[in-house]
């Protein structure tokens, strides 16, 4: 059974920082393409940025160079690193794992940036 579990939201000030975790379960991470989704109020889940197996990375222009994802293969864990947060950034995260024909996604967690 795949368990994508996501920690690490809450409320922050604009232009601080938070980071975000997915650990995973049943999948290894190092192996599957790994992304961090978001879905904002009133708006549709968008990718905010990816990892491949062989390590290269993506981001939706909104985040370059505010936001870094990276994996801990040892802890089998995704990281989402957000600095200089905006409130635009508030929505729900979701953890995403791609292989082949499958995708797994977790429950999501909140994250709000009050101005």
């Amino acid at each position: 059974q795949v368990q994508l579990v996501e920690s690490g939201g809450g409320l922050v000030q604009a232009g601080g920082s938070l980071r975000l975790s997915c650990a995973a379960s049943g999948i290894i991470v190092s192996t599957n393409a790994m992304g961090w989704y978001r879905q904002g109020p009133g708006k549709q889940r968008a990718l905010v940025a990816a990892i491949t197996p062989g390590g290269s990375t993506n981001y939706a222009d909104s985040v370059k160079g505010r936001f870094t994802v990276s994996r801990d293969n040892a802890k089998n864990t995704v990281y989402l690193q957000m600095n200089g947060l905006k409130p635009e950034d508030t929505a729900v995260y979701y953890c995403n794992a791609q292989k082949l024909v499958y995708i797994y996604w977790g429950q999501g967690t909140q994250v709000t940036v009050s101005s």
